[in-house]
């Protein structure tokens, strides 16, 4: 659905991210694959177990559950998500588990039924910088609220992560506050990935990031005092989250 480039070396690496909840978005954000429309408070009460089954047969060392945004669920889907976590950790204790999250409107007791799971990285991407957001994300999302969720997870303890895409208009600037706000919100990893159009009816890509630019970004991240920062041209938000996991050294984290 999400049209991933990196999805062989991921399975390769022992590493892969699983989307749960459906395949029906009920948010239109304008830079996304996945199809918009109202699943009616459909939930596939096998999923938990079926993802905790998946991950034990592809012997995975570090999987990513991922959702569709579900505000027709009175939790936004946050238990469906949880109960995902618990059955993988039950089947995979080795396993580590990051959780891409929803935004869940920004209501923090929907965040905590989530958080109250054995998950160990809670990701949510930014996706674009303050100026573009309302351009780029459906309206119930938003740059604000985002970090808010960022700083109310980091507050709780949890290893934090974000993710934007470069090329829908943004300038160094922009970029750059981008990062000091996600530095105070209390992330640790960042990912910046090209953002590619899906099809014709997205939106239209304003520019393509060079390689060398990537790299200016990633050094900028490292100096405004962000602990990971993984920029590249086909970059997604879980490339290589197993080794960024790693070299944040986690037994040592508090």
């Amino acid at each position: 659905e999400s049209k991933c480039p990196n999805i062989g070396e991921c399975w390769n690496n022992r590493t892969a991210t699983l989307m749960v909840l459906g395949n029906i978005c009920t948010r239109a954000c304008h830079f996304c694959a996945v199809d918009t429309g109202n699943p009616k408070g459909w939930i596939d009460s096998k999923e938990p177990r079926n993802v905790a089954t998946t991950v034990k047969f592809m012997n995975l060392g570090y999987v990513v559950i991922t959702s569709v945004d579900r505000d027709d669920l009175h939790d936004g889907g946050a238990g469906h998500i949880s109960k995902c976590v618990v059955a993988t950790k039950a089947e995979s204790p080795n396993t580590k588990v990051e959780v891409l999250s929803p935004d869940f409107r920004g209501e923090t007791r929907n965040l905590d039924i989530l958080l109250d799971s054995d998950l160990d990285v809670f990701s949510q991407n930014l996706e674009t910088v303050d100026r573009l957001t309302s351009l780029v994300r459906d309206p119930r999302a938003g740059y604000n609220q985002t970090l808010q969720i960022l700083e109310y997870t980091r507050n709780k303890g949890f290893i934090t992560k974000s993710g934007m895409m470069l090329g829908l208009g943004e300038t160094y600037e922009e970029v750059e506050q981008a990062m000091i706000d996600l530095y105070n919100s209390g992330i640790e990893i960042l990912t910046l990935g090209q953002y590619l159009r899906p099809t014709k009816n997205h939106l239209p890509v304003k520019e393509y990031i060079t390689p060398q630019k990537f790299q200016e970004y990633e050094f900028l991240g490292h100096q405004i005092g962000l602990k990971e920062v993984v920029a590249g041209p086909l970059i997604r938000s879980s490339y290589r989250a197993d080794q960024s996991y790693k070299r944040l050294n986690i037994e040592s984290h508090d």
